[in-house]
């Protein structure tokens, strides 16, 4: 476990246990320190600026994102229930740790589930636990992610992908505040703060009958929605500036700088993917920078999307997909000066694909 075991199994295997092990690896697996697994997130030191570390921090240069800044250190110091809504990558998991960081829990675990990593089955088990015997390869007792979390908060992610049967549990152990584990004969009293995001839009969800109105209600104490990137135009700027620092000086590349326009071009797009899209292309722009400027060439790695003419095959020629890929594999290859793993994460493939394509073309007298 001292190496980085996600958990320790001993055989025979029962297909649920190693599911949920499996499961459980998945979801933690990139997930910043404090989530469930790691160490209590440390309170932020006083008056120390929200730049510093930008895994726990949020950064942002917005007036309306200062205001929901504002408006969550003023409901930290309460236990009620907060509801945070707002696309994908806009940072609700971030706004939940800054709640929890300046709430009187903040010495305390913070704990982080995905309701919509695990099937209701596993998922069950995961949140309240499981007693010896409880079901087929439950060897021994385990504590569930709201016991991990007793005496700080719990994160409840992507909610709305909960099943209804596990809703109602939910809402005994909000109205009750304690869990009842699998297998189990006594409830377990725990104290905990339950914080839960989610970006479909819950009410529609209610109406549809998908989610329980009475969790909702219970749930939607404190509510937020983080707006999206396109909404807050002032953080692109700032935010690309910020990723850019982060990531010359992570893969030592010198101080780069964006080229004259790029800016401007970046506050233009929607960003769909919002700030985590921003972030991944930030960062690939360090990446392919051929020279002292990231031109919107390196960030977009599309020539045609950024508004400049490729090179064309001579008359009618069409390349071929196999060539297509090969010269892509040379251009990242080359851009990363043969790193594999930041080529890989150029091209949006994992290690082992790439280092499969380079064994073929091997196999093919083609060295790359």
């Amino acid at each position: 476990m001292r190496l980085g075991a996600a958990d320790v199994m001993t055989p025979p295997f029962a297909p649920d246990t190693l599911a949920l092990a499996l499961a459980r690896a998945v979801e933690t697996t990139g997930r910043t320190p404090g989530a469930a697994g790691a160490p209590p997130e440390a309170p932020a030191p006083a008056g120390a600026p929200r730049r510093a570390e930008d895994r726990h921090r949020l950064l942002t240069a917005s007036p309306a994102m200062e205001a929901i800044l504002a408006r969550a250190r003023s409901v930290a110091p309460s236990r009620a229930a907060v509801l945070i809504q707002g696309e994908s990558g806009t940072g609700k998991e971030l706004l939940a740790r800054y709640i929890h960081r300046h709430s009187d829990r903040a010495g305390g675990p913070f704990v982080a589930v995905n309701c919509a990593a695990l099937p209701e089955t596993l998922l069950e088990s995961e949140l309240f636990g499981h007693e010896k015997g409880a079901f087929s390869g439950a060897v021994r007792r385990k504590a569930g992610r709201f016991e991990q979390a007793d005496g700080g908060t719990i994160l409840l992610d992507e909610i709305t992908e909960m099943a209804p049967t596990l809703q109602a549990k939910l809402l005994r152990v909000l109205q009750e505040g304690e869990v009842d584990r699998l297998g189990g004969t006594a409830p377990v009293p725990v104290d905990v703060r339950v914080i839960s995001t989610t970006n479909r839009e819950i009410l529609a969800a209610v109406r549809k009958g998908d989610f329980r109105e009475d969790l909702y209600f219970r749930l939607n104490v404190i509510p937020f929605r983080v707006p999206a990137l396109r909404e807050r135009p002032e953080d692109i700027p700032f935010l690309a500036e910020h990723y850019r620092a982060r990531f010359c000086a992570e893969y030592r590349r010198g101080e780069l700088a964006f080229a004259e326009g790029v800016l401007e071009e970046l506050a233009r797009r929607p960003w769909a993917g919002n700030v985590r899209e921003l972030r991944n292309v930030v960062e690939r722009g360090v990446l392919l920078a051929q020279d002292s400027h990231i031109t919107l060439a390196d960030l977009l790695a599309d020539e045609a999307e950024a508004g400049l003419p490729g090179p064309e095959p001579a008359g009618d020629t069409v390349l071929k997909l196999d060539e297509m890929e090969k010269a892509m594999i040379q251009k990242a290859l080359a851009r990363t000066q043969g790193n594999r793993t930041h080529a890989a994460k150029l091209l949006g493939i994992s290690v082992r694909t790439l280092r499969n394509k380079l064994a073929d073309y091997r196999r093919a007298g083609l060295v790359l």
